[in-house]
């Protein structure tokens, strides 16, 4: 009875210094936030306490939900994009389907190791009137006069920066599956070949149940990433023209240090957090429904 209760006490000490650090990293700076949420600052000082007036004004705001609207454009780009997509450049890799795999691997992997601000300035220099994607399209089209004009569109200013962290972030879910792909067992491959299965149908009953537990924390990985990403998008565009490409984090980022209404700010933070939380929740609960049916 004195060893469980040393044990017990062994395991709450150990367990204090992770809990202190994350009540101070994550639940306190939530807190902190939910407060300043209700309340208005204007030139660094605080007006006044204004209840859910930030939230109704977030909420009505047609630019904040045209970010909102482009986080959930990208989150779908990574959903049913990167993530599949990582899935077939694995099975290729690991079926060994094409020569030079480890060329390969190196070529794909290779975006995801360069920083977001230089992949940024790379692809704002292809998209740019005298780039490339500009000389092959005067060259196609024989129209010497071609300008881009895509970021001049609302519906598709955001359709070259979905390509480009589409092209960016498959890579990283590519060697995660590769990964877990070569740590199943090998005789379950052969079975299934002299079966006389084809490498899709290994693929669609194979692999990817097995997977499952992977394909789900990529997904949250996915969910997360596409709410809060800022960095290429702030370098490629800044948001702009217009509010065309904006997105959550970017309005945050206006509001709270250009306009410096840390109130205003820390509202548009607990509804990132929130959307976070709940989407995530939705796919657990998915996924234990999942797991039940097989």
């Amino acid at each position: 009875m004195i060893e469980n209760k040393h044990k017990k006490l062994s395991y709450h000490i150990l367990l204090l210094p992770a809990f202190m650090i994350y009540i101070s990293i994550i639940i306190f700076p939530i807190v902190m936030s939910l407060g300043l949420s209700m309340t208005k600052w204007k030139h660094f000082s605080l007006v006044g306490f204004v209840g859910l007036k930030n939230y109704l004004d977030i909420l009505t705001d047609p630019v904040f939900l045209q970010a909102l609207w482009h986080n959930i454009q990208i989150m779908l780009v990574s959903l049913f994009g990167q993530i599949p997509l990582g899935i077939l450049l694995a099975f290729i890799l690991y079926r060994k389907l094409v020569k030079g795999v480890k060329f390969f691997e190196v070529i794909i992997f290779l975006p995801i190791t360069i920083s977001s601000v230089v992949v940024a300035l790379l692809w704002n220099r292809i998209f740019s009137p005298v780039g490339i994607y500009t000389d092959f399209i005067r060259t196609v089209t024989s129209n010497p006069d071609y300008i881009v004009r895509i970021f001049e569109s609302p519906a598709l200013a955001m359709t070259p920066i979905l390509f480009v962290l589409l092209w960016m972030h498959t890579s990283l879910y590519m060697v995660i599956f590769l990964a877990n792909m070569q740590r199943l067992p090998l005789s379950m491959m052969e079975a299934a070949k002299m079966d006389g299965a084809g490498e899709f149908l290994i693929l669609r009953q194979l692999i990817i149940p097995a997977l499952a537990g992977v394909i789900f924390t990529c997904s949250i990985f996915a969910i997360s990433g596409s709410l809060k990403s800022f960095d290429l998008v702030f370098a490629m565009t800044g948001g702009g023209p217009v509010d065309y490409t904006s997105i959550m984090s970017l309005y945050l980022y206006k509001h709270t240090f250009t306009y410096n209404n840390y109130g205003y700010g820390s509202a548009i933070s607990i509804i990132i957090v929130v959307l976070s939380v709940g989407l995530i929740s939705i796919g657990r609960n998915l996924y234990g429904r999942y797991q039940q049916k097989h």
